[in-house]
């Protein structure tokens, strides 16, 4: 059950896995289960893509055939027949009804899957072509290969001619391959090679454009992952992310945020900071290694193939840790604790937070209690193996931010309020609650009767222990 390919549905919660056995697996990520399951090819398949807006995927295999399926009538509806050995990735282009393959055959081809013809061979690889991927917006394609080079090709003549009418390419590959090389009658070539990118030491196994930004990542066997910076007449390599002990096989840019993640069969998943280059977080499993990685279009979500299936993942939650008291919601944003109020619809910084040191990523708090009596909010977060902090809260909002060198903190993986003058941390490891006082002294330390996940308040003396099938009423002071 190794996943060697993933894709994401653009608008339903679904996930196509590409499996090393042949199969072809669709799921929903957020129930976890198994909807259907597609087995036309023989042997693994490496390449899987949905269509932007069709009820179309394609999938692409080491039978050397690319196959286009409807999801909703669940078969596989033609095959593109062109390559001589196994193909690597598969995936559609956002507006044109093309398709573009990357082969062990040593070249990419570009389809119309409306006419189902192979309308372009892109030849100049010398070895296996890993990856090939479109630009978002340009009229440019970006390939990886085992030769050590990333290539970057020009396609706005395919677009030209396409846009014209012209015929596709038709006959044998070989001779549909001369011509497209050496351009066509009119002398005109329908795609160019703008960059090759030369750097890596080893073989490159993946290389991607930024959605937004003239950048390329790349990674390969030499353990790197390299970003390139282009613009209309050269492309030159700007920095590399070293850390991985073994193969890189797939790296891509966050949409949404200054990151960049990696995937190796080292068994882990390495986030970056794309401006420092530095190595923010490292996530590792205990025997599998990691083979593809992909984003979802829209959402914060981001998933990863390894040899015993896949794992749909965020970064970080949307939703900010928040507290509600009356007509008044705090909640924490850009490293302040705010308060909105719903009547007057005003909103306002309160405190700021502790903010990460430069070249370090500092997750954002997960859950906030607070304390109307004393105005003190307690703050926990995934920090540091599981953290809190204790934040006073000025008394009057006047739009003045108090500093948050004032705050005293812990560790715990949960903290809550339990009275007016005291709040309970959970230490998960020593499996302990520690009941605190608001200088952060321990005042007792409570054994609890079950194993506990995560404390949450509930009225006066007692709080809700949860477990991993229950949750259970204990009292503090009873210790019952």
């Amino acid at each position: 059950s190794r996943v060697k390919g993933t894709a994401f549905h653009p608008k339903r919660p679904w996930i196509l896995a590409s499996l090393h056995n042949g199969s072809i697996q669709l799921w929903d990520y957020r129930m976890g289960t198994l909807l259907d399951r597609f087995e036309e090819h023989e042997g693994p398949v490496r390449g899987i893509s949905f269509h932007p807006t069709q009820e179309l995927f394609v999938s692409g295999g080491d039978d050397y055939k690319v196959k286009v399926w409807n999801y909703r009538t669940r078969r596989c509806i033609f095959t593109l027949q062109g390559h001589l050995d196994y193909v690597r990735t598969v995936y559609f282009h956002p507006e044109q009804p093309w398709i573009i393959s990357a082969s062990d055959d040593q070249t990419i081809r570009i389809w119309n899957w409306q006419s189902r013809q192979c309308i372009a061979v892109l030849t100049g690889h010398n070895h296996y072509v890993m990856c090939a991927q479109f630009h978002p917006t340009d009229d440019l394609v970006v390939s990886a290969c085992l030769d050590q080079t990333v290539r970057v090709w020009d396609i706005s003549g395919l677009r030209r001619k396409s846009a014209a009418g012209a015929q596709p390419m038709m006959g044998d590959p070989l001779s549909s391959q001369r011509l497209n090389t050496q351009g066509d009658f009119f002398n005109v070539t329908d795609v160019v090679v703008k960059f090759v990118l030369e750097g890596h030491t080893r073989g490159v196994n993946w290389a991607t454009f930024h959605p937004t930004m003239p950048l390329i990542l790349s990674c390969g066997d030499d353990r790197q992952v390299k970003i390139w910076r282009m613009n209309e007449s050269r492309a030159w390599e700007v920095d590399t992310c070293r850390g991985h002990y073994n193969n890189v096989n797939s790296a891509l840019f966050h949409p949404k945020r200054e990151l960049i993640l990696s995937d190796s069969e080292d068994k882990t998943i390495r986030v970056w900071d794309t401006t420092r280059r530095t190595l923010l977080q490292t996530f590792r499993r205990d025997q599998d290694r990691f083979w593809c990685m992909n984003a979802h279009p829209e959402l914060n979500l981001f998933a990863a193939g390894h040899d015993n299936g896949l794992i749909v993942f965020k970064l970080e939650r949307e939703r900010p840790a928040s507290a509600i008291h009356q007509n008044s919601l705090l909640y924490v944003k850009d490293s302040q604790v705010r308060l909105h109020d719903f009547t007057s619809a005003n909103d306002a910084p309160m405190v700021s937070i502790r903010t990460a040191p430069a070249g370090q990523y500092l997750p954002p708090p997960r859950t906030m209690s607070f304390n109307p009596a004393e105005k003190a909010v307690l703050l926990t977060s995934d920090a540091e193996g599981g953290s809190y902090e204790l934040y006073n809260l000025p008394r009057q909002v006047n739009g003045q931010v108090s500093d948050s060198a004032q705050a005293r903190r812990g560790a715990g993986s949960c903290a809550i309020w339990t009275g007016r003058n005291r709040f309970a941390v959970l230490d998960k490891a020593a499996q302990q609650i520690l009941i605190k006082d608001l200088t952060n002294q321990t005042t007792k330390t409570i054994k609890p009767p079950v194993t506990v996940e995560a404390i949450f308040n509930a009225p006066g003396s007692q709080i809700l222990l949860s477990t991993a099938t229950s949750v259970v009423l204990f009292d503090v002071q009873t210790r019952q």
